[in-house]
């Protein structure tokens, strides 16, 4: 009951704050979202602002991941905690931190995800590192690919004093899909799971934030 108020409260902030300091809002495609059961949302990551502009986008509450430095700051780390983040250690093997993920998952809640483990310093898709992947054959849940743009443009924290500064927000949701199902979870097949992810978030994403070729 607390949590559920805590995140209205987050989300109405953040919509409070959006409509300071954004001029546009725009969500594409929440019909496709599953009204139910366990759901692995991944998205590309541009700035800290991006899980409440994603999750405004979603009709369901999310649980995330969030580093460990993060989670364990003096004021924001209660914060996160409240919202249902958990923590994990980026750069090795966090078996607590896979284990809860699939727990979020297994129980018919929404796990959001950035694949790619950092913010983007370029604005431009990178690489995804195998963990949604491994979080996906485990439980057999379906992933909900997801684009944000313009959170670039969120400058902490200057932006608190620069009203409508940032031009646009937009969030793009694409179509829930499965990984293939046969053969065992190697490092061969995580590299295949982890590329045709990255390749459905890209899908969703304007040409300038798409990866360079080569």
């Amino acid at each position: 009951m607390l949590r559920s108020i805590y995140r209205r409260s987050v989300l109405a902030i953040a919509g409070l704050l959006t409509f300071i300091y954004c001029r546009r809002y725009e969500v594409e495609g929440r019909a496709r979202v599953p009204a139910t059961g366990g759901l692995i949302v991944v998205s590309n990551h541009l700035n800290n602002a991006d899980p409440p502009m994603i999750q405004r986008a979603l009709p369901r509450y999310v649980c995330f991941m969030a580093k460990r430095e993060m989670i364990e700051a003096p004021i924001v780390g209660p914060l996160f905690r409240a919202w249902g983040a958990f923590p994990v250690r980026r750069g090795e093997a966090d078996l607590h931190a896979l284990r809860e993920a699939c727990r979020v998952v297994q129980s018919g809640e929404l796990l959001m995800m950035f694949p790619e483990g950092t913010r983007s310093r370029t604005g431009k898709i990178g690489d995804g590192h195998p963990g949604t992947a491994i979080i996906a054959r485990r439980t057999g849940a379906p992933i909900l690919p997801v684009a944000i743009t313009g959170t670039e443009g969120i400058k902490w924290p200057g932006i608190f004093w620069r009203p409508r500064s940032v031009r646009r927000i937009r969030v793009a949701i694409g179509e829930p899909f499965t990984l293939a199902e046969g053969g065992r979870a190697n490092s061969e097949t995580l590299r295949a799971d982890t590329a045709e992810i990255m390749r459905h978030i890209a899908a969703l994403l304007p040409e300038e934030y798409q990866a360079a070729a080569g």
